[in-house]
């Protein structure tokens, strides 16, 4: 749970933010950090469950949408929302393992969700943001591993760099309609999705050992990033990515 203490609820008043992959992890505690700084949450999620116990806990500022952020219901939902002012990306999924043995599935399966999804979804919301000539704020959630290399995670470290690609040329392209697009990239952070890898003793020691601060993120740590990158204290940041690695890529 984001403590509300951390944020003033007056520094996104009045926003509308809509953040994919919101039910559980890094999703979850985005959707959490963004109301307490005073914004609306549009929280998508495949899980009832997930996003039900998210509006018990936060209110009305939390508005569910109930639906795969990959599908075409979603893209044409999303296209009637014409009034969003802050994307926050943060759906992916991995698969470690050797890239020879990387089957077609896998990688159509990884693609369209670690970058088809980003690249989709922000086309959508750019298009309301430019007709509107509103300002706004895009945060895609990369990696570390979107700016190095890594064994058995060729997939994943190949859609993070084309993200941070992505992140990049829009920022130049859209900077002059006051729409900034900017990453966070946090290091290893203890999910659903990697809590299974980290309880591998040897993998872990190789994730700690590569980390200079010597832990892991939370989700909490990197929520702190969007919510800087999503409001006005990043007004000038553009083209960026935040990495929340503990130092990982300084090396």
């Amino acid at each position: 749970m984001v403590s509300k203490s951390l944020y003033s609820p007056q520094l996104l008043n009045a926003k509308l933010a809509l953040v994919t992959g919101a039910g559980k992890g890094i999703g979850r505690a985005c959707a959490q950090a963004l109301v307490a700084a005073g914004a609306s949450v549009i929280a998508v999620a495949r899980t009832d469950d997930d996003l039900r116990s998210l509006r018990e806990e936060l209110g009305e500022q939390l508005i569910p949408w109930v639906m795969d952020a990959t599908s075409e219901q979603f893209l044409s939902q999303l296209a009637d929302q014409t009034f969003i002012d802050i994307l926050v990306n943060n759906i992916g999924s991995n698969q470690p393992e050797p890239f020879v043995d990387i089957e077609e599935a896998t990688y159509e399966r990884i693609v369209a969700m670690n970058f088809g999804s980003v690249f989709k979804t922000s086309q959508v919301v750019v298009r309301n943001m430019l007709a509107r000539g509103e300002k706004g704020s895009i945060v895609n959630i990369t990696s570390q591993m979107g700016h190095v290399g890594s064994p058995n995670r060729t997939l994943y470290c190949a859609t993070k760099h084309a993200v941070e690609g992505l992140t990049k040329a829009m920022a130049v392209e859209l900077g002059k309609s006051g729409i900034r697009v900017n990453s966070v990239a946090p290091t290893f952070v203890e999910t659903p999705l990697t809590k299974p890898m980290l309880e591998d003793p040897q993998f872990s020691d190789f994730v700690l050992s590569k980390i200079p601060m010597g832990e892991l993120a939370t989700v909490e740590d990197v929520a702190n990033a969007v919510v800087y990158l999503g409001s006005d204290l990043s007004r000038i940041v553009t083209g960026t990515s935040l990495l929340v690695d503990g130092g990982w890529t300084a090396h």
